[in-house]
């Protein structure tokens, strides 16, 4: 009988610090969200754009894209993480705006030609490490487009002013082709003559956070 008793109250003993350790875990990891001023969703996506180029022999193209989503992580002021989901249903093409080429230009970018959209409606870049360099950031980070995500780094500045935080990069290129975005592609197909598009797209973004 005493020994029942002797093994109740360990196994209660045991149950106690458990769930002390359970809440104390709970609160760190707490803690540690407001540290990193963690709020989901925080980006303003009405404010927020990645601007993008596109280039072939006869001349370029530029828009934007919209973002989806996104949050950005910040410990006292310091970018330490983020993601940004990028809407792709949103291509639109700036240079020839108001004309039916911009429109065609939206289509085709949204076709199975290009990034399809009707597949992969969205991109993603979650950034996996700031660097400091000088007055700039190298933030590096899993570019996601279609069905082949990649590691990129790009060189990025952030301030915040008012409450609101902006994110913003210097113009990086990425290999469209290694995102299986080959149409036009020279490195895929041949006897296109001057009707070839670039691999490599410019691209750039804008994301602020809301007030």
């Amino acid at each position: 009988m005493k020994k029942s008793i002797v093994i109740v109250v360990i196994l209660a003993a045991v149950f106690t610090a458990f769930k002390s350790a359970e809440k104390e875990s709970v609160v760190l990891n707490e803690e540690v969200k407001t540290n990193l001023n963690f709020v989901a969703d925080n980006v303003d996506v009405t404010a927020s754009v990645l601007n993008w180029k596109g280039s072939k022999p006869l001349g370029t193209h530029s828009g934007t894209v919209t973002l989806k989503s996104g949050n950005l992580e910040l410990k006292n002021g310091a970018l330490k993480g983020g993601v940004f989901v990028v809407d792709l249903t949103s291509i639109k093409n700036l240079d020839m705006a108001g004309t039916d080429g911009a429109e065609k230009i939206e289509g085709h970018l949204k076709s199975a030609d290009f990034f399809d959209v009707e597949k992969y409606p969205t991109a993603t870049f979650t950034i996996t490490k700031v660097k400091k360099e000088g007055t700039k950031l190298a933030v590096t980070g899993n570019l996601q487009i279609k069905d082949v995500t990649k590691s990129i780094t790009i060189p990025a500045m952030i301030a915040t002013e008012n409450g609101v935080t902006v994110f913003k990069s210097e113009v990086f290129n990425i290999n469209r082709t290694d995102f299986n975005v080959r149409y036009g592609s020279k490195s895929f197909f041949d006897n296109l003559k001057d009707k070839f598009i670039d691999d490599m797209m410019e691209m750039s973004f804008v994301v602020k956070t809301k007030a």
